[in-house]
């Protein structure tokens, strides 16, 4: 079932890529290329050179494919400034514990009018929603074992980050054209949402009016960010995947 997961994210990540940028060539990084499965349907789709870095190369399926061994959370990325045309970054920034040092590290290495297509588990949808308010977990990030972290399963997941201060983190970093999209609809985030839509909506109009006019946290810079934050695809997706262009 994980496996299946994870190949719904990374074909619909690709996806996204081909959307924006239909006729990529040049380089292309996998950050946590993990087997190579996405640098595979990225060869399969783009003339592209790859590369691939994670925290072992030992993961590594494709032969011919070098794995760069950077450790994230405190390594710099091997690569010069303005180096790739393209970066994907899929399921890999909930393991870690600086994400917004890596992503200003992404925009150091891609170029200008490079892209990023990027994702993580959608803490946000209902069902995750629910499951914080009733046990104080959001789903896919559970109890930890001290001193544990599998890096390879949820019991590495140390992150969990809200579409809002991720889109926050890559505006901050100095990419734009944010475009926001799902792997799949969760089935009972979509139950949920028939009993709880009408008072979210209701809810978000008194809370969107007090923080414009009391506390001035919303502006015409980040309003658009805040609406999403309850949007269909937040209240519903599985996995929240994000594209932006430097």
């Amino acid at each position: 079932m994980k496996n299946m997961s994870t190949d719904v994210i990374v074909n619909k990540s690709i996806s996204c890529l081909i959307d924006r940028c239909p006729n990529l060539t040049g380089n292309l990084l996998d950050l946590g290329s993990g087997t190579g499965a996405t640098m595979q349907l990225a060869k399969d789709n783009f003339d592209v050179t790859t590369y691939a870095v994670d925290y072992t190369d030992t993961l590594m399926s494709l032969p011919e494919q070098k794995v760069d061994v950077v450790d994230l959370n405190h390594c710099k990325l091997p690569y010069e400034d303005n180096f790739f045309d393209a970066v994907i970054f899929t399921e890999v920034i909930e393991h870690l514990e600086n994400h917004r040092g890596i992503i200003k590290e992404i925009n150091r290495v891609i170029k200008s009018g490079g892209v990023l297509v990027m994702s993580t588990p959608n803490i946000l949808n209902l069902k995750s929603r629910v499951r914080f308010l009733t046990y104080g977990f959001y789903n896919l990030f559970g109890p930890l074992h001290v001193n544990e972290s599998e890096l390879h399963s949820t019991g590495g997941h140390i992150n969990p980050i809200s579409y809002f201060y991720l889109v926050h983190s890559l505006l901050d970093a100095g990419f734009s054209q944010i475009e926001l999209t799902i792997d799949k609809m969760q089935k009972t985030s979509l139950i949920w949402l028939i009993f709880l839509y009408p008072f979210i909506k209701l809810t978000s109009v008194f809370a969107t009016k007090k923080e414009k006019r009391k506390f001035k946290t919303i502006d015409k810079h980040n309003e658009q960010y805040v609406n999403e934050m309850n949007s269909i695809e937040c209240l519903t997706g599985r996995t929240i995947i994000v594209t932006v262009t430097k």
